[in-house]
């Protein structure tokens, strides 16, 4: 089965979209794929699968890993539908401070590939969702980062107004003009190895 990645409107990122079978009984694809990814230049290895499951109206984010454990995640919506949001974090960027938003569910089996230069976040509009993502370094505690999910200098433009936060993004989450006093990534800031998608 094919898989073909697309570029995403901000340097690095990639939506990935799957082909799939389908017939009176449903539906199969494979969902990930090493070596038709590489085929498409993305050379990754991925060591953490995360499931997460929300109820309608609820924003976790925007969230990275730090430069001591960086991490490159693969998203995809496996149950409902999310607004999933990537925040350009590379200090020197001509996209620096920008952020970029798409929808994911199980019928358009898009996945978005975000390099770990990039906070993530993502709100539900669905009645229930469920979020599931492979990262190519382990969680660690020390290296997670929040930052606020209504930061007026982003601006990033929710379908939601009044979402369901927890305590850490609604409390303890940092502004983008204090990330800036002491920036984690700068441009270009994508690794020249293989690891890194084709620009």
């Amino acid at each position: 089965m094919d898989v073909v990645a697309h570029k995403g409107e901000i340097e690095g990122v990639m939506l990935i979209e799957p082909s799939a079978f389908e017939d009176g009984r449903g539906f199969f694809y494979e969902s990930y794929h090493k070596l038709n990814l590489a085929d498409q230049g993305i050379n990754l290895d991925f060591v953490q699968d995360n499931h997460s499951r929300s109820s309608a109206g609820v924003l976790r984010g925007l969230h990275y890993q730090d430069n001591t454990a960086p991490q490159w995640r693969l998203v995809r919506c496996t149950v409902g539908e999310i607004f999933d949001v990537i925040v350009d974090l590379r200090v020197g960027s001509p996209t620096q401070g920008r952020w970029m938003g798409v929808r994911l569910s199980p019928e358009t089996r898009r996945q978005l590939l975000i390099p770990p230069e990039f906070a993530h976040g993502f709100c539900v509009l669905s009645p229930v969702a469920e979020v599931q993502y492979k990262c190519t370094n382990f969680h660690s505690q020390s290296a997670e980062r929040a930052m606020a999910w209504n930061d007026p200098d982003i601006a990033i433009e929710w379908p939601v107004s009044d979402p369901v936060l927890s305590n850490k993004d609604r409390d303890h989450a940092a502004s983008y003009r204090s990330y800036l006093e002491n920036p984690c990534f700068s441009y270009p800031g994508m690794r020249a190895d293989n690891s890194a998608p084709s620009p």
